[in-house]
């Protein structure tokens, strides 16, 4: 297993002690483990591009990582009531909008390749759910800078869920072909 592959699997690793550091309101700690799982997203494609390292295994698991991760966060946080529920059901909806469209187009032989509003989506979602986690941590010990930090996460949550609602609609335009059979 190359080095993309070994960070991606890391991140799904990670996941569980994300979820009981929330759990357990550390959410500081909740914050670096995110901030720490979403660098490797990067790092992972840039290495695999850079070095010639992309497989199918880093094609299908890295995606998936990214949603593991941070679906995990927005499900513990709707139990929280930080985002609101109708927020993951939009997320989610995509979701799985996405993948029948691929596993359609796959099964046709066509690859649909991630578009850039994906991509754009994924990085709001990963400063919107990190943001949530520092406004949680800071409440009691700094409640002044409580309002700012928990604004700047509304607003990254909120464009996250409106890329999120555009790239949706841009995939499904884009492969309308797939609803013709």
């Amino acid at each position: 297993m190359n080095l993309p592959n070994k960070l991606t699997v890391g991140r799904i690793i990670a996941v569980p002690f994300f979820i009981a550091a929330y759990l357990t309101q550390m959410y500081l700690v909740a914050f670096v483990l995110f901030i720490a799982a979403s660098l490797t997203d990067m790092l992972d494609g840039k290495i695999a591009r850079k070095y010639n390292l992309v497989t199918n295994f880093g094609k299908i698991m890295d995606p998936l990582a990214d949603k593991i991760l941070v679906y995990s966060a927005f499900c513990l946080m709707v139990g929280d009531g930080l985002v609101p529920s109708w927020m993951l059901i939009v997320i989610l909806a995509r979701e799985f909008t996405i993948a029948g469209i691929r596993q359609v187009s796959a099964a046709e032989g066509i690859v649909i390749a991630a578009a850039m509003s994906g991509k754009i989506k994924t990085v709001l979602q990963m400063i919107a759910v990190p943001a949530l986690l520092l406004a949680q941590a800071i409440q009691d010990p700094y409640p002044v800078a409580y309002p700012i930090i928990a604004l700047i996460a509304e607003v990254f949550l909120y464009a996250s869920i409106a890329m999120t609602i555009y790239s949706g609609i841009e995939y499904i335009v884009k492969n309308k072909n797939v609803f013709k059979n």
